[in-house]
């Protein structure tokens, strides 16, 4: 969305809580290698959002010819041009420092600014119009406000609904990361030709349905690792990430399973809370092996399958403890019946880490045909966060569309 305005001489003020690219990456790396965690700038907050760590999955359901040119972008701005040709494409954290970046200083160029360090607090309403951004930074005059918060700005969500935004709770999921050896998920999807350059690494996406319930996989790394994702204080929360080269030698996946409470960041956070302690603290995740998950045993350690989490930094727990049964039981499900499709997913020695809590925003902002926050003239939800998309790829949509919006409305005025 800042992009196009910017590109249009709209000269829009980005507020990002998070550091730019540099100061993320050396924020990201004290949390992995020390467990010095910044709740203003890590995984979840700072220069490209959440999307900045992770596989770069480019790969959406929506059918929106807008689709080609977001993809048509990123590579204009550093990304492989095997994106614009692969079935499901994905653009790696190492070359997503570098988009970003770029697509950071295009803004810049074309007139536009990016405020780090600088969180948004409030916005001030006059008539049903917003009139100033209130940050940590001062109050910002301003024409209009998109938020774009992203599904893991608690405290935003807090403000709005206390502030008589219609903020609706919306079903998401939470589970855990599974992990396999990528050479043998290979051998069991492709077989003799495992190895196959042509093929790659073996990738999947799996569901099963009972009644309202549903267990899926979901944001799967080849050659990948689990990383800590915690954007506040005594939370353990688990993420999958992967290089554009995807040569780990694990593969990840998140295992989750659909909920539905009445308070969704308190359900969040009773889940990470409970994490960090039976990690023992300092940001370690509980993990068990499948074998002793699907035996509701503990014990046994990592043996062919070693854990990816902050170098190993794991400790051995109940993770059936830190979920109800029925999501306990439609996790075991769904490892026996992914198993049947491919050999070898329930693995006694595959390894489990929790938890994964943040699939996607717990919350929709309302908005009308005109993508403005409901009784509001110039407020617009957008993006992933505000509960209107599902990935990179949607999510740049979604902003794409919300520009579109503001552009007709400014020129038409």
């Amino acid at each position: 969305a800042a992009l196009l305005l910017a590109r249009a001489g709209l000269r829009p003020v980005v507020l990002e809580r998070g550091g730019d690219v540099d100061e993320r990456t050396e924020a990201v790396r004290a949390f992995w290698e020390r467990g010095t965690l910044d709740p203003e700038c890590n995984v979840q907050f700072g220069a490209g959002g959440a999307g900045t760590f992770s596989d770069g999955k480019l790969v959406t359901r929506i059918n929106d010819k807008k689709v080609s040119y977001v993809l048509e972008s990123f590579v204009r701005y550093g990304a492989p041009g095997t994106v614009l040709t692969e079935a499901r494409p994905h653009i790696g954290t190492d070359r997503l420092l570098t988009v970003v970046s770029r697509i950071d200083a295009r803004i810049r160029e074309c007139g536009g600014e990016i405020l780090y360090g600088t969180r948004l607090t409030g916005i001030r309403i006059n008539g049903g119009k917003a009139v100033a951004a209130e940050t940590s930074a001062g109050d910002i005059d301003c024409g209009l406000v998109i938020l774009a918060i992203g599904n893991s700005a608690r405290d935003t969500y807090e403000y709005l609904l206390e502030n008589g935004f219609t903020v609706r709770p919306k079903p998401f999921s939470v589970g855990v990361r599974i992990e396999h050896l990528q050479s043998e998920l290979d051998s069991a999807v492709f077989g003799s030709q495992a190895g196959n350059p042509l093929l790659g690494h073996a990738e999947y996406a799996m569901s099963y349905r009972s009644g309202g319930n549903c267990v899926y996989t979901f944001c799967m790394c080849p050659g990948g690792e689990v990383i800590a994702s915690a954007s506040e204080e005594g939370g353990v929360v688990t993420n999958g990430m992967s290089r554009f080269a995807r040569d780990g030698k694990n593969a990840n996946s998140a295992l989750v399973v659909n909920v539905s409470p009445e308070d969704p960041v308190e359900y969040q956070r009773s889940i990470e809370r409970s994490a960090f302690v039976l990690g023992g603290g300092g940001y370690a995740a509980p993990f068990q092996t499948v074998g002793d998950f699907m035996s509701d045993r503990t014990g046994s350690q990592p043996s062919r399958v070693l854990p990816t989490y902050r170098g190993g930094n794991v400790k051995s727990a109940s993770l059936s403890s830190l979920f109800d049964r029925r999501v306990s039981g439609m996790l075991k499900t769904g490892i026996r019946y992914f198993d049947g499709k491919i050999k070898g997913f329930a693995a006694p020695y595959a390894l489990l880490t929790a938890p994964e809590t943040r699939t996607s925003a717990p919350f929709r902002i309302e908005r009308g045909p005109e993508l403005t926050a409901s009784g509001t003239e110039n407020i617009y939800p957008a993006g992933e966060g505000a509960g209107y998309a599902g990935g990179i790829t949607s999510a740049a949509v979604d902003g794409i569309n919300t520009a579109i919006k503001i552009m007709e409305k400014y020129s038409s005025d």
